[in-house]
């Protein structure tokens, strides 16, 4: 009997940095054959493009599959079966799987995924990653003062103030087997120390929580963790329990196509103020320069915005385009025209 293809789960926020994790998971992958399945919550291939840009060895069209649904875990059947069963049927098949859910995918429905019998005698979840953006989080924007909400609510029970942000956060947690705090470069130490001590209360019996600055981590701490999460359903609290259904109405997005920008920063400071003008929790794109062979990469979460160079254009593809990412009800008509300017 074959061995058990082993599956990771990498989970987390919006901009917390799971693509720069498996960029640095692919460089260092030292001929182990990985597949990727990218899921998307956005009407353009961002994440995927990212991960074929990157110009690493072995990082190949067909190794990365992206699920452009918007919720993994809302679509288990239709869309991530028929992926996996292919993958599986690849010779020779894949050495490790690794699945980026979108930021705003609850991991415990897709893990529940795994113990169906078509998957679960050729593939084990060996560990489900919660990357954490630990400068958002340090500034409250990903997570509520959770005891300040209840002594509110006990004092007036006639108050609503459920934050589907925070269950979706707390869900990631409590699935994790490890939690990465990215981005503690942006974090003072003092901050930093106090952060870990918070989010290692509200994480699940076990699981680990180690640092992180741009994504880069040894693939030895995230392959071969041999969690079996599939067999651990119990353990890994979800709202999603209580509520019978997970509902991502509470988001939406859309996407703002642009001509030629000759003027980037001009159209940062247009998306930074359309972000906080809008609560925006994320924008995501290429840009088309001209003069530049290279199309720019634009990845903003929050008031952060970062733009760098990542491949070159090929033909016929040249454009420019955001996807924007928030809660219901956004006003698509301002924010498309603060950002065209």
């Amino acid at each position: 009997m074959k061995p058990r293809i082993p599956a990771t789960v990498i989970t987390g926020f919006l901009g917390a940095g799971k693509t720069s994790l498996l960029r640095h998971l692919i460089a260092k992958a030292n001929g182990r054959r990985i597949a990727l399945v990218i899921n998307e919550f956005g009407e353009l291939g961002i994440d995927r493009e990212l991960l074929l840009g990157c110009g690493v060895e072995g990082c190949e069209d067909e190794d990365v599959i992206e699920l452009a649904n918007g919720c993994i875990c809302c679509t288990v059947a239709d869309d991530f079966l028929p992926t996996i069963e292919a993958l599986l049927a690849r010779d020779p098949a894949p050495d490790h799987i690794v699945i980026e859910t979108s930021g705003l995918a609850l991991p415990k429905p897709l893990v529940k995924a795994f113990a169906w019998p078509e998957v679960r005698s050729r593939v084990t979840v060996d560990g489900v990653i919660a990357v954490i953006d630990a400068a958002a989080v340090a500034a409250g924007r990903f997570a509520d003062d959770l005891e300040a909400l209840a002594r509110q609510k006990e004092a007036d029970p006639t108050l609503d103030h459920d934050n589907p942000l925070e269950e979706v956060f707390e869900d990631q947690l409590q699935c994790a087997d490890l939690i990465v705090l990215n981005k503690t470069d942006l974090v003072a130490g003092e901050t930093l120390d106090s952060l870990s001590r918070e989010i290692g209360g509200r994480v699940r019996p076990g699981a680990k929580l180690v640092p992180a600055q741009f994504g880069v981590l040894d693939p030895r701490a995230l392959l071969g963790i041999g969690a079996a999460a599939e067999d651990d359903l119990a353990s890994r609290k979800s709202h999603a329990d209580l509520e019978g259904e997970h509902d991502h109405e509470d988001f939406e997005s859309f996407v703002v196509p642009l001509g030629a920008v000759s003027d980037t920063d001009a159209l940062a400071t247009r998306i930074a103020s359309a972000v906080a003008r809008h609560d925006i929790l994320r924008v995501k794109g290429f840009l088309d320069v001209p003069g530049k062979p290279m199309r720019l990469a634009v990845q903003g979460v929050g008031p952060r915005l970062d733009r760098y160079f990542d491949r070159p254009w090929r033909e016929g593809e040249r454009r420019s385009a955001l996807v924007v990412i928030g809660r219901k009800g956004l006003d698509r008509v301002s924010i498309a025209k603060e950002i065209a300017g």
